[in-house]
Parts: C-alpha cells; structure tokens; sequence
C-alpha cells in the first residue's frame, strides 16, 4: 500500500517523534505525538494504532523510528518523512 492510500484510511495513525516542542509549533491534523527518545516506552500503545505513518521535521528520526518498531514486530508502518509534506499530502487525499 503506497503513502496516498494510507492517508486515506481512517484506521491510519499519523504518529510524530518529534519533541513536544516541535509538535507544537505546526503539526499533521490529527496526529499524535511520541517523541523519538519515548518511542520504546509505547510499543504496546502503538500495537492498537497500526496501521502508522510515521513523521518528524526531515526525515531522520521518523526513519529511525521506522526501524525500531520494525525491529519490535509492528509490520504495518510508513516512513513519511517530514511532517510539512505529509500534511499537504493529507489535505489532498
């Protein structure tokens, strides 16, 4: 499944590891917010979220991010990239 379909599920968790601050500075509507260093603490949380698409300023952490949960068995997750992109992709699903 490619990044515009998955933008157009309900079901789809838009999942943010920047740090609080950064999120409230501009964020994807409706996404929720797990920073980066916390992520490990929540795999159980994020297990009910699945599928996610997963975002961060660049690029960097959400690729990050991306491995660690496929390390720890989530299987329906999406490197988004950086957040500004995946929100104007949202707005257009």
């Amino acid at each position: 499944m490619n990044l515009h379909d998955l933008l157009k599920r309900r079901s789809t968790t838009i999942l943010d590891v920047r740090n609080e601050s950064e999120f409230r500075t501009g964020n994807v509507e409706g996404s929720i917010n797990i920073p980066l260093i916390e992520l490990k603490n929540n795999i159980s949380e994020l297990l009910k979220k699945q599928p996610l698409v997963i975002c961060c300023e660049s690029g960097i952490r959400s690729r990050l991010a991306f491995d660690l949960l496929k390390s720890e068995g989530l299987n329906e997750i999406y490197d988004g990239g950086g957040w500004r992109l995946l929100a104007i992709q949202k707005m257009y699903k």
